[in-house]
């Protein structure tokens, strides 16, 4: 795959990602608001709620970023790290939402995907041209 259709895919998941979350806080919206204020206000006693709501923050966050590097508001490099930097809130704060959700899907299955998310995230990010490049400025 050419870089500029690799670029596409990426921005059409980032999308499609941004309209799930809404769905999902929607739907949870739908079923009980009271357990959406107190998630949102990091009031909720469920210690899932806070990651998820975390995750939910640095996915907006990275989605206005994408809105504004389009517009080249942000050099390549600061938006590279802001943006794989935000990918490892959203990586970690996904991951210690789901595990920490006592739900239909078991246990093991969860263990497995969630490292999978984590080391999927670690290699993308390992690979980054801008972390590289901090890492030699810094050497």
């Amino acid at each position: 795959m050419n870089a500029r259709r690799g670029r596409a895919v990426h921005r059409c998941i980032g999308v499609a990602l941004v309209v799930a979350v809404i769905l999902h806080v929607a739907g949870l919206w739908i079923t009980s608001p009271p357990d959406v204020i107190d998630a949102l206000l990091f009031a909720s006693p469920t210690p899932f709620s806070v990651w998820g709501v975390i995750a939910m923050w640095a996915i907006f966050v990275t989605a206005l970023l994408a809105l504004l590097r389009s517009r080249r508001a942000l050099g390549t490099r600061a938006w590279r790290l802001g943006h794989s930097a935000l990918a490892l809130v959203i990586a970690s704060g996904t991951v210690l939402h789901a595990l920490l959700i006592e739900g239909t899907m078991g246990q093991v299955s969860k263990i497995i995907l969630a490292v999978l998310v984590v080391a999927a995230t670690l290699k993308a990010l390992s690979d980054l041209r801008a972390w590289v490049l901090l890492r030699r400025r810094r050497g």
